[in-house]
């Protein structure tokens, strides 16, 4: 185990993205913050370190507890990384329609109903 290790290759081991190139992209365009500053991903973290990762338009804040250069299994994947993320509220659904989309068909004008709580098929 190393005494530090590039953000990217830690972000791919313990499972936050995909792929090691996705962590290398979500670097350069800034969503990866390490204690509070934008990095690179070459950037070293070690255990300790807090870092900000913004996926999907909301910030994950994780620890580092443990390094990791190889990506391992759920398990100790969760264990490398201890997970400060504050709870979120739950976003309702809203149906929103393309503004020139003309009239919904039935079909879609019951998938809106449904999606609104108003199911009128059960009526």
């Amino acid at each position: 185990m190393a005494d530090a290790v590039r953000v990217d290759s830690w972000l791919w081991a313990v499972r936050v993205y995909k792929t090691r190139s996705a962590a290398t992209t979500a670097c350069r365009a800034g969503h990866v913050r390490v204690n509070g500053d934008k990095v690179k991903a070459a950037q070293q973290v070690r255990v300790g370190d807090e870092l900000r990762v913004r996926i999907a338009g909301f910030d994950r804040i994780l620890v580092v507890r443990q390094t990791l250069t190889k990506r391992v299994g759920a398990p100790v994947a969760a264990v490398a990384a201890e997970d400060r993320t504050p709870e979120r509220e739950p976003v309702a659904m809203v149906a929103v329609r393309d503004r020139g989309a003309g009239r919904p068909t039935k079909r879609e004008r019951r998938d809106i109903e449904r999606l609104r709580g108003r199911d009128l098929d059960s009526v």
